[in-house]
C-alpha cells in the first residue's frame, strides 16, 4: 500500500481556489509595498509642514525649551504618534505625549453633536478612567467655540462646563485650551489641556496643538492605508460583492463604547444601505469609532448602477470608489498644492505628476473593463479636487 505524501489529504485542490488565494497574495504584498515606500517620506512631510505653520515666536519658544519641552522632545513625540497603526494606539500615545507639555490631558470623542469622554491623563493617581463616559458640555464656552470653529481656543475656568470643574476641580491657572482633532475634514474629538489642579505645573499650547495637528493627520493616513487594504482585498475576493460581519469583538476591546453614556439617548437605527453596498464590518466600527462618526453619510436615495447587470454594477462602484480612494490620496500629500491650486485656478499643472501616475493606474485596473467609459477619476478630479468647479483645473486640464 502507497504512502500519502505528507500534508497531502488525498483530495485534489481546487484550481480556481488555489488561483484566487495566489492573486490575493499578489494584491497584498504589492499594495503593501506601495503604501509603505510612501510612509517614511509622508512622516517627514508632516512634521515639515506642521512646523512650518507654527507662528515664528513658537517654533523659537519650543527650540530654546529645555528637557521635556525641548524640539527633540517634540519631534520624539510626533514620531511615536506616528508609529500607532490603530485608532486606539494613535489617541492614547496622543494624550501620554501631551502631559508632557501641560498638567491634565482628555480626550472626547464628539458624535451626534455630543462629547464624551474617553480617556484621560493627570485626572487621578489610581488610573485614567476618570474621565470616562463624562459628558461634557459642549454647548457654551470654549468647547463650543472649538466645536463651531474648528479652531484652538483657551479661556479661563468660567469657559468650561461647570459640572466639568465641580468634578475635576479647577487648573491652579485659572487657565483651560481646547483643541478640536479633525478627521476627514469633520470634528471627531475634542481634546481639553490644563496646568493641572495642583500648582506648578504648566501648559505648552504650542505643543500641544502640534501633537493634536500631527495627530489628526496621522488618522487620516491610518484611514487612508485600511481603505486601501479593504478595497483591494474586495476587489481579489471577484464573486463576493457583500461583506460578512466577522462576530463583534468583546465590549472591553473598545474604548468608546465599552459603557455606553447614560446621558445620550439611543440612537435611531440607521437606514440600511443598498443591497449591493457593503455595511461596515461590526467589529471595525467598534475598534475605530472615530472614523466611523466622521465617515458615516447619508444613504444614497437611489442607486445609479440599478439599470446595469449586477456583475457589471459591482465593477462600476469598485471603479468609483478606486477613483476617490487615488484622489483622495492626491489631496493627502500635496495639501499645500491643493490650497495654492485652487487660489490660483492652476490645479491641474501643479499636480500634473500626480494626476497622470494616478490616471495611469486607474486605467490599467479598469479601463477594459466595464466601467472603462465612465472616467471616475476625471469626474473625481473635478468634484473632490477642484471641488466641482471644473475652471479651478487650469486651462491645461483633461479629463481623460
Amino acid at each position: 500500500m502507497r504512502g500519502k505524501k505528507a500534508g497531502s489529504s488525498g483530495r485534489t485542490a481546487d484550481p480556481t481556489m488555489a488561483e484566487r488565494t495566489g492573486v490575493e497574495q499578489i494584491v497584498e504584498k504589492v499594495v503593501s509595498q506601495v503604501l509603505d515606500s510612501h510612509v517614511p517620506r509622508l512622516r517627514e512631510e508632516l512634521v515639515r509642514r506642521v512646523l512650518e505653520q507654527l507662528p515664528q515666536s513658537t517654533g523659537e519658544a519650543v527650540t530654546a525649551g529645555s528637557g521635556e519641552g525641548g524640539s527633540a522632545n517634540l519631534l520624539k513625540a510626533i514620531a511615536a504618534i506616528q508609529s500607532g497603526t490603530t485608532q486606539r494606539e494613535i489617541l492614547r500615545t496622543l494624550l501620554d505625549n501631551a502631559v508632557r507639555y501641560s498638567g491634565r490631558g482628555a480626550l472626547f470623542v464628539v458624535k451626534a453633536g455630543a462629547a464624551t469622554g474617553w480617556q484621560g491623563r493627570g485626572f487621578d493617581k489610581d488610573g485614567d478612567d476618570t474621565i470616562k463616559d463624562f459628558p461634557l458640555n459642549v454647548s457654551t464656552g470654549v468647547p463650543e467655540q472649538a466645536l463651531r470653529s474648528r479652531m484652538p481656543f483657551s479661556g479661563s475656568t468660567r469657559d468650561i462646563d461647570p459640572e466639568f470643574v465641580a468634578k475635576f476641580g479647577a487648573p491652579a491657572d485659572d487657565h483651560v485650551l481646547v483643541l478640536p482633532l479633525l478627521l476627514k475634514e469633520k470634528v471627531a474629538a475634542l481634546v481639553y489641556a490644563d496646568a493641572g489642579a495642583d500648582g506648578g505645573g504648566r501648559l505648552d499650547a504650542a505643543a500641544v496643538e502640534l501633537l493634536v495637528l500631527a495627530t489628526s493627520a496621522w488618522l487620516e493616513v491610518a484611514s487612508l492605508r485600511k481603505q486601501a487594504h479593504k478595497e483591494e482585498s474586495t476587489d481579489a475576493a471577484g464573486e463576493k460583492t457583500e461583506i460578512t460581519p466577522p462576530p463583534s469583538a468583546p465590549a472591553h476591546s473598545d474604548p468608546f463604547a465599552a459603557h455606553p453614556p447614560k446621558h445620550i439617548a439611543p440612537e435611531p437605527e440607521p437606514v440600511p444601505p443598498p443591497p449591493a453596498v457593503a455595511e461596515q464590518p461590526a467589529a471595525v466600527a467598534q475598534t475605530e469609532p472615530v472614523v466611523a462618526a466622521a465617515a458615516a453619510a447619508p444613504a444614497p436615495a437611489t442607486d445609479a448602477f440599478a439599470n446595469l447587470s449586477p456583475e457589471d454594477a459591482d465593477v462600476h462602484r469598485k471603479a468609483h470608489r478606486f477613483a476617490r480612494l487615488l484622489v483622495d490620496e492626491i489631496k493627502l500629500y500635496n495639501q499645500v498644492k491643493v490650497s495654492e491650486g485652487r487660489k490660483n485656478r492652476d490645479l491641474y499643472d501643479r499636480l500634473k505628476e500626480d494626476i497622470e501616475k494616478s490616471r495611469i493606474t486607474y486605467q490599467k485596473r479598469y479601463g477594459n473593463t466595464a466601467a472603462g467609459g465612465a472616467d471616475y477619476f476625471g469626474q473625481e478630479l473635478v468634484r473632490s479636487l477642484a471641488e466641482d468647479d471644473t475652471s479651478i483645473m487650469g486651462a491645461n486640464f483633461r479629463r481623460n
